[in-house]
């Protein structure tokens, strides 16, 4: 009990194995006695695993009802940011819940399907009941996240622009840019514009930026503002939309070839 003291007083809600040692340590508990207590709390439930040297505190502990599942998700993975569907409804941007919970980290990250383990798809990673999808990017494009505290955990997530940013790099996961473009539609006035287009340019994938900047001046934002994406270097044409076939105009200021139904200049 004193050891589940030290982690409350100590650590948020997880915490790891090191952590742990140095609770213990503090508390006057030897080292090679620990595993036999981290095993004594996790058969009376005090704690539980969340993967592999990582743990979470019970909820008479961690003095909440439910350690939040975002929380898990950093213990899963660090670094790591929520992202996709999950960051777009935390931000609300959409009304859809997500089924599951997308993390994107610049990280090689083994899941148990992987390692044989579980039969999810490998990119799934499932604790307590709760569905991680892992989303692996190149560390220059692991940004754009803010850090907000739920519960006793710090949690990164990425923010409204970047979170929107993801609907027109990687459309695919969305189920096509027309989910993008709808959202842009709705929120545009409570989207920080030039922060999207910050975001944009930074993008190691030009094509995202070509998207946004299509997508943006069609809703009518000033051709002034959209100028730096526009000036982006890119060779030849894309899709505007890659789950459609290539079919369509192709609008030279952009480099896109329009086949999708997108919004139109407003009259």
């Amino acid at each position: 009990m004193e050891l589940l003291r030290k982690l409350a007083e100590q650590t948020a809600s997880t915490f790891t194995v090191k952590e742990a040692r140095a609770a213990a340590r503090s508390a006057g508990i030897a080292d090679p006695y620990l595993p036999v207590l981290l095993h004594r709390l996790l058969r009376a439930g005090f704690v539980t695993r969340v993967k592999r040297g990582a743990y979470a505190l019970g909820a008479p502990i961690a003095r909440a009802a439910d350690v939040h599942p975002f929380a898990i998700g950093m213990a899963l993975v660090e670094p790591s940011a929520v992202s996709g569907w999950s960051a777009l409804n935390h931000h609300g941007l959409t009304e859809q819940i997500p089924h599951l919970i997308t993390l994107t980290t610049p990280k090689r990250v083994v899941t148990p399907a992987m390692r044989g383990v579980s039969s999810t798809s490998p990119s799934i990673w499932e604790v307590g009941g709760q569905r991680y999808e892992i989303i692996n990017t190149v560390p220059e494009n692991f940004y754009g996240y803010e850090e907000l505290w739920m519960g006793e955990a710090r949690v990164r997530i990425f923010d409204r622009e970047r979170a929107m940013l993801d609907c027109f790099a990687s459309p695919r996961k969305f189920g096509s840019l027309s989910e993008g473009f709808g959202i842009l539609e709705e929120h545009l006035q409570t989207i920080d514009v030039q922060r999207l287009i910050s975001h944009a340019q930074r993008f190691t994938k030009r094509v995202a930026a070509k998207r946004i900047g299509y997508a943006l001046e069609m809703l009518g934002v000033a051709a002034d503002v959209v100028e730096p994406l526009r000036a982006l270097p890119m060779l030849g044409y894309r899709a505007l939309d890659p789950t459609k076939p290539a079919i369509g105009a192709r609008d030279r200021r952009w480099q896109v070839v329009v086949n999708l139904d997108a919004p139109r200049p407003p009259a």
